[in-house]
């Protein structure tokens, strides 16, 4: 039972952080990018200051993970929203209650075909075609539970 609860919630994370992953993306040549508005970017100052300051570490979460991962926004309702994170491991994405309005996925396969070994690269790249808009809605959503 135990290795079977492993599978599941590691194949449960994945499919959360992948789709949100995709769900971020804007399409291309629809002005991705920029910085966040509305109650996400309230949220960010309100805790951070800048999104320059949440930006960084971001960059540094998905850049600090050790082989493949994430790295993610997270919302908990007790907790103020926009808080940055690494994760090595998907299954560890399943806690009860931990939404995530934005997520970055650092596996390889992600970005070789394009950045080769580049992590950094890619991280800074993904910046630009961020559907702030999407993430904004998404963070609207989880207040309202």
């Amino acid at each position: 039972m135990k290795a079977l609860l492993k599978e599941l919630s590691f194949h449960v994370g994945g499919y959360r952080l992948h789709t949100r992953f995709w769900e971020n993306l804007a399409p291309s040549g629809k002005g991705g990018g920029g910085v966040p508005k509305g109650e996400l970017a309230k949220a960010i100052d309100a805790k951070y200051g800048s999104f320059d300051r949440v930006k960084k570490e971001f960059v540094q979460a998905a850049s600090s993970t050790e082989g493949s991962g994430w790295a993610a926004l997270t919302y908990l309702p007790e907790d103020e929203p926009a808080s940055p994170h690494a994760a090595r491991e998907t299954q560890r994405q399943c806690d009860i209650g931990v939404q995530y309005p934005h997520g970055l996925g650092v596996w390889e396969h992600a970005y070789y075909l394009d950045y080769k070994k580049d992590r950094a690269m890619f991280i800074e790249s993904f910046w630009t075609i961020v559907n702030w808009g999407e993430v904004n809605k998404r963070l609207i959503s989880f207040l309202k539970k």
